[in-house]
C-alpha cells in the first residue's frame, strides 16, 4: 500500500480508538478518582507495551532518552490526568472537542518554537478555532449550570502538551521506530504512575463490582486507546507531519459525540455552531 494511503487508513483508525477513549473515561470514573483513573491508564498501557516492545528499547541511542522522557509525560502523563479531571465536571463530547484544538496548538508552537514556517491562512484558521472555542464553552457555561466550564482548561493545557509532544518527536525522534519510542515513553512513566496509584486508596476498593467494572473499561484505554494508538500515532508522524498527524482530531468529535448521544449526552445548536467553526479552523490551519 502506498504511503499516501497507509496514512490515512492510520488517519481513520486512530479516530475510532481515540474517540471512544472519551466515553471509556467517563465510564471509569463512575467509581474511580481521576488520580487512580489516569495512573491506571498509564500502568496497564506500560505493562502491554514492555510486554510487546522491551526488545526495542536498546535501539534507542542514549542521548535521545531526554526527548523520550520529554514526550512521555508530555504527551502520556499530563494529559492522562488532565482529561479524567476534565471530565468530572464537563460532558465527554465536549472533552473531545476541545481537544481538536491540538493542531491549531500545534502550527503554533511550531511556529514560535521548532521553526516551522506557515501562512497567513494558517494564522486565521487559528483565531477562527479560537472564536469557535469560546463560543462552545460561553454558551455551555449558560445552558449547562451543571457542569464547570472552568475545567475546559484543563482539556485546552492537555492539547498544548499534546501539541508539543509531537513537534519534539518531529524533530528529535523521527529517526527512532514507533514502538521503540512508545515502549520507552511507558517504561519511564511506569514508576512514577505507580507511585501515584499508591498514595491513592485503590486497593482498598478493588473488590467493589462497580470498581472492578470501571476498572475494566481503564484497562481497554490503556491496551487500545494509550498502547497500541500511540504506536499507530508516532509511526503516523513520521511517515507525514505533525499538522497532519494531529489532524485526526478532526474526526475523533464524530465518533466522541456518536458515543456521547448513546449514553445520554447532547450539544445545544449553538454549541454545535461552535464545534464546527472550531473544525473549520482546524482545516484552515492544516492548509499548505
Amino acid at each position: 500500500m502506498k504511503s499516501l494511503q497507509i496514512k490515512w487508513v492510520y488517519l481513520i483508525v486512530l479516530a475510532l480508538i481515540w474517540g471512544s477513549s472519551f466515553i471509556l473515561i467517563k465510564k471509569g470514573l463512575v467509581a474511580l478518582s481521576p488520580f487512580q483513573l489516569g495512573s491506571l491508564r498509564i500502568i496497564f498501557s506500560s505493562i502491554f507495551l514492555l510486554i510487546v516492545g522491551f526488545k526495542s528499547l536498546p535501539t534507542i541511542p542514549l542521548h535521545k532518552w531526554k526527548f523520550i522522557a520529554l514526550t512521555a509525560f508530555l504527551g502520556t502523563f499530563f494529559p492522562a490526568f488532565l482529561f479524567a479531571f476534565a471530565q468530572t465536571q464537563i460532558s465527554s463530547s465536549v472533552s473531545s472537542i476541545l481537544n481538536s484544538l491540538t493542531p491549531l496548538n500545534t502550527l503554533l508552537l511550531g511556529g514560535l518554537f521548532f521553526g516551522v514556517a506557515f501562512k497567513r491562512t494558517q494564522i486565521i484558521g487559528v483565531f477562527i478555532g479560537l472564536c469557535g472555542t469560546l463560543l462552545l464553552i460561553l454558551n455551555g457555561a449558560v445552558h449547562h449550570p451543571n457542569q464547570n466550564y472552568f475545567y475546559t482548561i484543563l482539556v485546552i493545557i492537555a492539547s498544548i502538551c499534546y501539541a508539543t509532544n509531537v513537534n519534539l518527536i518531529k524533530k528529535h525522534l523521527s529517526d527512532i521506530k514507533p514502538l521503540a519510542i512508545t515502549t520507552g515513553n511507558f517504561f519511564v512513566l511506569l514508576i512514577p504512575a505507580s507511585i501515584v496509584l499508591y498514595f491513592t486508596n485503590f486497593c482498598s476498593i478493588i473488590s467493589e463490582v462497580e470498581v472492578q467494572n470501571a476498572t475494566v473499561y481503564i484497562l481497554i484505554l490503556g491496551i487500545l486507546g494509550t498502547g497500541i494508538a500511540n504506536i499507530i500515532f508516532f509511526k503516523l508522524i513520521q511517515i507525514s507531519s505533525p499538522v497532519f498527524a494531529t489532524s485526526v482530531t478532526y474526526l475523533i468529535p464524530i465518533v466522541a459525540f456518536f458515543w456521547g448521544l448513546l449514553d445520554g449526552e447532547f450539544l445545544t445548536p449553538v454549541q454545535v455552531i461552535g464545534a464546527f467553526i472550531i473544525l473549520v479552523g482546524v482545516y484552515m490551519s492544516s492548509k499548505k
